[in-house]
Parts: structure tokens; C-alpha cells; sequence
């Protein structure tokens, strides 16, 4: 499975969850650690793990297993697929990390794309 297309089933998984402002930034060309970075918010603690769960088993549906979770029961939950990261938080802790300002430099792709299927 190519990355973008990991891109566009977590982008899926969490949309079908009622995940909040999901966001895609490619990173390919500033750092070695990822090639993009998928960004959303959920409502409460439940639905961030509710949000990581979904991706998670969509992905391993299309045979795609995360390198490493981190944070599986905490307010900000990290799925490693190697090239591509995907962060769900709660409101309050993505306010407070702000990733999409640390890595301002990657380029913003538009996940209305992904969600038009």
C-alpha cells in the first residue's frame, strides 16, 4: 500500500468517527522520521481512542500494521506507519503541542480530497 493511500484510509477512518479538523501535512522533503503526518481532534478522551481504534482497524483490514502505538489510553494517541504518523488528540492537548506550527514549513494537502470517494 503506497503512503498517500495510508493517508487517505486513516483521513477516511477518522471522518467516519466524527473526528475534528483532520489535517495532512507532507514532511517528505524536511525530515527523515515520516513523509506525512495525519492531524485530527476528538471530542473527549473516549473518541480520540474510539478515532485511533478505527484507523488502526481499517489500515489492518488493507494488511497495513502500525510500527508502534504510543499513548493508546492518554488524550493523545500516536500511530507510527513508518513513513506515515498519525497524532489524534484531545482539544487540549493540540492547542497546547500545536504540530501543525511546528511543522508550518510541510506542505498542507487538502483532505477534501481523500473524502470525496
Amino acid at each position: 500500500m503506497e503512503n498517500i493511500d495510508i493517508v487517505k484510509t486513516a483521513v477516511k477512518a477518522i471522518d467516519s468517527k466524527k473526528g475534528e479538523n483532520i489535517e495532512v501535512i507532507g514532511i517528505e522533503d524536511l525530515t527523515i522520521i515520516a513523509d506525512y503526518f495525519v492531524i485530527a481532534t476528538g471530542t473527549s478522551t473516549t473518541q480520540v481512542k474510539a478515532l485511533a481504534d478505527e484507523v488502526e482497524y481499517k489500515l489492518s483490514l488493507e494488511g497495513v500494521e502500525p510500527h508502534h502505538i504510543e499513548g493508546r489510553n492518554t488524550p493523545w494517541v500516536c500511530l507510527d506507519y513508518n513513513s506515515v504518523v498519525v497524532h489524534i488528540f484531545y482539544k487540549d492537548q493540540r492547542d497546547f503541542y500545536r504540530l501543525e506550527r511546528l511543522w508550518e514549513d510541510g506542505k498542507k494537502i487538502d483532505t477534501a480530497n481523500f473524502l470525496e470517494d
